[in-house]
């Protein structure tokens, strides 16, 4: 997602970091770090420290620290997916419900990587980088921002946006049109279609391939955990010789330890280089599906308009024929609904016109992030391999040596 700001690529344990810029250009960088346990029990969340670095001269100097919770964030995305129709919102990382999780040292380093990656890229989109709910997020102390929460109404105040919902209830609409309740008021454009289909079947995929890079990292460290024990056990066979043999399977163990340390380090910079990437980008089809849910919102109503001034215009000439004394409210409804009309005719075509630029953009930040992290892939694979197989090959002439004597 790239805009006159800065351009952001996924590497080392951010996913997505600002690219270098010049000094003298505008810029408006953030990092999440130092996640820290507050309170305790069932009360206890975790806080981040949250560091902006801009010359935005809306901005109150060159840096601000501010501390911040995972429901700030999720009022940052509510604020944005309100105001900004036909963007397509970066998404949140998700909660994790099971209690066992939510304060692991990996779920915490996920979950801030994944809002690192969430916040930068809204500060690097030429739009929702203007946004003044950005800068209150950024700049505010914790009592302001605990406020602004707290007075929000609407759709501010419903659970951390799992926008799916508000797609899955338009869905369940098909089944009243099915059922002869509903009349159907659908967007016909073939280019439409095409990107719907194309959003449909990228979820899938992403999905898929997420669910082996699963695995993959499942796998790598069940590897290392049995070469560990195996290791051990070699180890403890050793020392029940005292010959050249006690010796050559210690060193057998040693080094199968040695290589499970390899296999787990694999599995962790598999899981936050290659298979949380796959995560995020399925989640941002998500957030991409809610926009097309408001783009269809938006057109159901664009559309009712219509069909209330053609009514409303019947109406009035029955007026008219009869001289009726409600033909001047009836011009003024017709008037209001006009307006009414011209309004929601701009809003649908304002979210056409910037789903059109969205999409092209999310395109092509995708394929930067998905050569990234699968480059990331092949090159630990790889890396991996040479250093079994390097590992495996220096005890070679040890063994030999033992089966020849």
């Amino acid at each position: 997602m790239l805009n006159r700001c800065n351009a952001q690529q996924r590497s080392g344990s951010d996913s997505m970091s600002p690219s270098s810029r010049s000094p003298s250009g505008p810029y408006l960088t953030v990092s999440v770090s130092d996640p820290a346990k507050m309170g305790s029990g069932v009360q206890a969340y975790i806080s981040y420290k949250v560091i902006t670095k801009t010359n935005f001269p809306e901005y109150d100097g060159p840096e601000k620290i501010v501390i911040r919770r995972y429901s700030d964030f999720v009022w940052l995305k509510d604020r944005l997916f309100e105001k900004y129709k036909g963007v397509f919102i970066p998404p949140l990382p998700e909660k994790s419900t099971v209690e066992k999780f939510r304060f692991s040292a990996e779920f915490i380093e996920m979950r801030r990587q994944a809002l690192h990656v969430f916040v930068n890229r809204i500060a690097a989109h030429r739009e929702l980088q203007q946004s003044e709910d950005l800068r209150i997020f950024l700049q505010a102390d914790e009592q302001t921002m605990e406020r602004a929460r707290s007075q929000e109404t609407g759709i501010f105040k419903k659970k951390p946006t799992d926008f799916m919902q508000i797609f899955k209830d338009v869905q369940s609409k098909v089944s009243d049109v099915v059922l002869g309740k509903e009349k159907p008021v659908e967007e016909s454009n073939p280019e439409y279609e095409k990107l719907k289909n194309y959003v449909f079947q990228l979820e899938d995929q992403l999905a898929e391939t997420q669910k082996h890079a699963y695995r993959l990292v499942k796998r790598h460290r069940e590897l290392g955990q049995f070469l560990s024990d195996f290791g051990k056990a070699f180890k403890l066979l050793g020392d029940c010789e005292g010959n050249g043999l006690g010796k050559s399977f210690s060193e057998f163990g040693a080094k199968s330890e040695i290589l499970s340390i390899k296999l787990q380090r694999e599995a962790q910079h598999l899981l936050m280089n290659f298979e949380e990437p796959l995560k995020d980008y399925v989640r941002a089809v998500q957030s991409i599906k809610a926009t097309m849910t408001e783009r269809a919102n938006a057109f159901r109503h664009h559309c009712q308009l219509a069909e209330a001034i053609k009514f409303k215009e019947i109406d009035m000439n029955k007026l008219r024929l009869t001289r009726s004394e409600k033909l001047m409210e009836a011009e003024r409804e017709y008037e209001q609904l006009k307006a009414d009309g011209v309004e929601a005719t701009g809003k649908f075509e304002r979210i056409v016109r910037t789903m059109n630029e969205e999409i092209v953009r999310f395109q092509e930040q995708k394929t930067l992030d998905m050569g990234l992290a699968f480059h990331e892939f092949a090159k630990g694979q790889a890396s991996l391999a040479n250093g079994i197989a390097d590992g495996w090959r220096s005890l070679l002439p040890k063994l030999e040596s033992l089966s020849s004597s």
